[in-house]
């Protein structure tokens, strides 16, 4: 019998995590990793629409770690797939680029490329998202280098805007 794309267990409101408890899909823990979900598309279309190697090299690689961080949301009771090691790269990654660009001296107005606009969304819903991991983590335990790496995975993502706004 082939597999289906359907399983009708979460035809009531409820889904499974990743570790198999059952939670209720509005619960602050499946908001949160649908947000880091809904930002690796916008990564994948950044990726897409960017004329710059490094760049796309980035950004592939970030969309494959996004799987380890939204494995990690979606368990309970096991050991951090996104780490400090996680964090520190990408913190190394930031001041690579930051290093290549001249002092910001006024306000961004995202659009003038695509490419770019897709980074800014990526940055706002990063920041959603790990505003929802600081709500899980009000009633339950939650990696804090996951926290970490959203918010530099944020300031990542401004970073390579600007760099994709450089001709």
């Amino acid at each position: 019998m082939a597999s289906s794309v359907y399983t009708k267990t979460g035809d009531k409101g409820m889904t499974s995590l990743f570790t198999e408890e059952r939670v209720s899909k509005c619960s602050d823990r499946v908001e949160a990793y649908g947000s880091i979900d809904e930002l690796q598309a916008f990564l994948g279309l950044a990726r897409a629409h960017s004329e710059k190697q490094v760049i796309q090299d980035e950004l592939l690689a970030i969309e494959t770690e996004l799987w380890l961080l939204m494995a990690d949301v979606a368990s309970l009771n096991q050991a951090a797939k996104i780490t400090e090691d996680s964090v520190l790269r990408l913190e190394e990654t930031i001041d690579k680029f930051d290093a290549s660009l001249a002092p910001l001296d006024k306000f961004i107005c995202p659009g003038d490329k695509q490419s770019s606009s897709y980074l800014h969304v990526a940055r706002t819903v990063a920041r959603r998202a790990e505003r929802q991991m600081w709500r899980v983590l009000e009633n339950e335990a939650v990696h804090e280098s996951n926290l970490r790496y959203l918010n530099r995975l944020s300031d990542l993502c401004f970073i390579m805007a600007r760099v994709e706004e450089e001709v």
